[in-house]
């Protein structure tokens, strides 16, 4: 039987020795959306293929300590006919999964959303059990503007992260809890600090209200950035301060891990605000990133479908997890990242 300090070090492993997490768990829709911008059409094996380039990528193992799947690929082989859990098992990457139906409409409340779909939860947690995974991760959304998020929004989608995050732990699974501030938008940094403060802490009391143990959760968030149509974009070090400063003031030194989404910035720009943060030193939480377009989207316009681009797309790929782990320690320089570029 599965113990909360097997949960507390699932979290350790996935973040051990600077390692970071791959948010592979695109729904069909979203990556077909991606496949498309770069000629790929999206089947069911041009996904697997491209999953299986990643996982396959030479010593990803040094860097990815986790890979959040989703439902699809957790039933696939990869091409070398091992199942894709068990490719990333025997690298030594832990396999986690994607269990919520996306962010819908929230009934009267325009322009809000809530993910919802916790029926069957618990059976579908005993099932991934099964297949060999051992965390989970739950998104929902928040808009920002001048009049939103509400506050019933807020409450609504912090109850069913703790909702989720209780069925995971009693599952055996290490629960991510991803509440994410969207920042599009023209909104300037003051509202992105306000509206993130606002979300997690909302998030982190309803995890205490429905006893899920806090030492057991990894929480990923966004950082607390410009909304990204603003006039006025804050650099690293204004990111970075601002970002702390809302962490520090919500999430619990219990807590044994954040890892930050990179959400709409570019490549560069996400991982120069990660190297920010990390160089402000040790923080009560280990702190790493759980990326999926910049980690992704190079290798995927490298790749562009051809399997002669296989070699090349994987080697961009390391490269994007180099400059990634460089950022997570504090050593990432702007330089190195357009002598990649």
């Amino acid at each position: 039987m599965t113990t909360l300090d097997d949960i507390r070090d699932t979290a350790r492993e996935i973040l051990a020795d600077g390692k970071g997490i791959l948010a592979a768990d695109e729904s069909t829709g979203t990556i077909t959306k991606r496949l498309e911008a770069v000629g790929v059409e999206s089947t069911e094996e041009n996904r697997r293929r491209f999953r299986d380039l990643l996982f396959t990528t030479k010593d990803v193992e040094q860097r990815l300590g986790g890979v959040i799947l989703y439902d699809e690929t957790v039933r696939q082989d990869a091409l070398d006919g091992t199942s894709m859990v068990e490719t990333l098992r025997r690298r030594g990457i832990v396999p986690g999964i994607k269990v919520d139906e996306g962010a819908k409409d929230l009934a009267g409340f325009p322009g809000e959303k809530v993910t919802e779909d916790l029926d069957g939860l618990r059976e579908r947690f005993a099932e991934y059990r099964e297949l060999g995974l051992r965390f989970a991760k739950w998104r929902t959304v928040t808009s920002v503007s001048d009049t939103l998020p509400t506050a019933t929004a807020i409450e609504l989608n912090a109850h069913v992260q703790a909702r989720y995050a209780a069925l995971a732990q009693e599952a055996g699974l290490l629960p991510i809890v991803e509440p994410e501030s969207i920042m599009d938008g023209d909104h300037g940094i003051d509202r992105s600090a306000e509206v993130t403060e606002q979300v997690l802490a909302a998030t982190v009391d309803a995890l205490r209200r429905q006893r899920v143990a806090l030492e057991g959760v990894l929480v990923k968030t966004n950082m607390v950035v410009s909304g990204y149509a603003g006039p006025d974009q804050a650099g690293p070090d204004e990111v970075a301060d601002r970002t702390l400063a809302v962490l520090h003031r919500t999430v619990p030194a219990a807590v044994p891990g954040v890892v930050f989404l990179s959400g709409g910035q570019d490549d560069a720009q996400a991982n120069a605000n990660l190297d920010a943060i990390a160089r402000r030193g040790p923080q009560p939480w280990t702190m790493s990133f759980s990326y999926a377009r910049a980690l992704q989207g190079r290798p995927m316009a490298t790749w562009a479908g051809a399997e002669e681009n296989v070699a090349a797309a994987q080697d961009a790929f390391a490269t994007r997890l180099q400059l990634t782990g460089a950022a997570t320690r504090g050593d990432w320089s702007e330089d190195a990242e357009r002598a990649a570029s």
